[in-house]
């Protein structure tokens, strides 16, 4: 039994150890002009299987993103943003 148990923690710590690391990518985003804009893009990046944290700094223009590279990628999450009528391009990327 106690080697079942070590087997199924180990086996659990190498499918961590495999997982991607979640990358970050901010976005300039242009025609923010209110707060319901930051939900419209919300919405959007929701959408997108593998988008975790999203946050949306209408003052500044920006969109932050943290997802999972595996999953998601930044010309997808591009595409959405903009296809909601916020033309974006990426600010900055952290790999």
């Amino acid at each position: 039994m106690r080697k079942r148990v070590v087997a199924a923690v180990l086996a659990g710590w190498l499918a961590l150890a495999a997982a991607a690391t979640p990358e970050r990518v901010v976005l300039s985003v242009r025609n923010m002009t209110c707060p319901a804009c930051g939900i419209t893009i919300q919405k959007a990046l929701a959408r997108l299987e593998g988008v975790g944290e999203v946050v949306v700094d209408p003052r500044a223009g920006t969109v932050a993103v943290v997802f999972d590279p595996q999953r998601a990628d930044v010309p997808a999450i591009v595409k959405a943003v903009t296809d909601a009528g916020f033309p974006a391009h990426v600010s900055e990327r952290d790999d």
